[in-house]
């Protein structure tokens, strides 16, 4: 069996080598890794840094946009070149911590769920504490998902999701930005996916220590949850 790791990176110079260090000290039995990076157009030396890490690792893919298209995008090139059997998306600025992988798949792995969610806002993990507003606009997200889908996570924004890589690749990608998460999330319940949440831990970071996602991005989010659920 083989994990496949798909990091969509913009920026990251200062995080990239790390965060690629610590998913390949994470052991899995019997499970190979490959981690698949796609640079989407970033101008502070990321390119320079994965070069680098590309040499250094034989099992790590680096794909480059030409152009600055957004983390949905980022995200549908690297699925689409993931090989293993299992796919999960890692950010690279270090706010997720790939050691709890083993917790991530194993509903997967078990053959108990065909998509895994990890939830900041259950099972007691340790979590910064950042942006009240941030929060609350996290929870009404997923709140409002909730009421279109019919399901009941906790956390529909985070990053940490896991799939069976032939259910992944079988639905269409179509956000560019964040509203991937709003958009995957309609279409795993729309096919009746079996999905799992698994508390995990979060060390959010600052927007001056390079958080992007803005509250426009809240507003397209609350646009895909209409949009994916009613007219799709």
């Amino acid at each position: 069996m083989k994990l496949s790791v798909v990091i969509p990176v913009f920026n990251e110079a200062a995080t990239i080598g790390e965060i690629v260090s610590v998913v390949q000290g994470v052991e899995l039995d019997g499970i190979d890794k490959e981690l698949v990076i796609v640079n989407d157009c970033s101008t502070d030396g990321t390119a320079e840094a994965l070069e680098v890490v590309a040499r250094e690792h034989a099992n790590v893919r680096v794909l480059h946009h030409q152009v600055n298209q957004g983390k949905g995008a980022a995200l549908r090139t690297a699925i689409a070149a993931a090989t293993g059997d299992i796919v999960i998306i890692q950010d690279a600025d270090m706010e997720y911590d790939p050691n709890e992988y083993p917790k991530l798949i194993e509903p997967i792995v078990s053959g108990r769920a065909d998509a895994v969610f990890g939830s900041r806002f259950s099972g007691g993990q340790s979590h910064r504490v950042l942006y009240f507003w941030h929060s609350v606009g996290n929870r009404f997200l997923t709140l409002m998902s909730n009421m279109f889908t019919n399901i009941n996570l906790t956390d529909m924004e985070v990053c940490y999701k896991v799939f069976k890589r032939e259910l992944i690749q079988s639905i269409p990608i179509q956000e560019n930005r964040f509203g991937f998460e709003p958009e995957i999330t309609a279409k795993l319940a729309r096919r009746r996916c079996r999905i799992y949440e698994v508390g995990i831990s979060y060390a959010g970071r600052t927007y001056e220590e390079g958080k992007k996602i803005g509250w426009r991005d809240g507003l397209r989010a609350i646009w895909c949850i209409v949009k994916y659920n009613i007219w799709e």
